[in-house]
């Protein structure tokens, strides 16, 4: 039986946003995406995708491996999300994660551009060879830098790419 899903390109992930522009330049001037393309969708087609009764820009960010993250802003603004105390407090979506290289010094050239790290201290061992630090993006949307001692370990079904 052959997979229901069979990916062609990497995983993108998207992210409805109330302020486009401020996220943008969060996700691109601190964290260091690279922005792929800004466009508009109109009312027509958005409803008919039954994302919004509403237009909507959305911005496509990529990560240095590949990854795509689409930060949505609808034309009417999105209803806030509601977020427990604790990241799993809430059931759906928690958080997205960033497996890098040097933690400590990701942590660190991320607190000298203003992020304040939920997790301290930051980086901390969660597990052996598991090292993690969790923040937070200007709308509260949760992300997780981890580093694995050996990423091979962690995914054998992944070749580990040189810088």
């Amino acid at each position: 039986m052959s997979a229901a899903l069979r990916m062609s390109v990497p995983m993108e992930v998207g992210i409805c946003c109330a302020d486009l522009d401020a996220l943008l330049a969060f996700y691109t001037e601190v964290v260091g995406l690279t922005l792929v393309n800004r466009v508009s969708v109109p009312a027509d087609k958005a409803r008919a995708t039954g994302l919004t009764p509403h237009g909507y820009d959305v911005a496509r960010l990529q990560t240095s491996y590949g990854e795509r993250i689409k930060l949505l802003q609808p034309a009417r603004a999105p209803e806030p999300a509601v977020r427990g105390a604790a990241i799993l407090d809430r059931q759906g979506s928690a958080y997205l994660t960033f497996i890098v290289r040097d933690l400590a010094g990701t942590v660190e050239r991320l607190r000298a551009r203003g992020v304040v790290f939920d997790s301290e201290p930051a980086p901390m061992e969660v597990r052996p060879g598991t090292w993690l630090a969790f923040f937070r993006d200007p709308e509260g949307n949760v992300l997780e830098l981890v580093e694995y001692d050996d990423p091979a370990a962690y995914r054998p079904d992944l070749a580990v790419r040189a810088e």
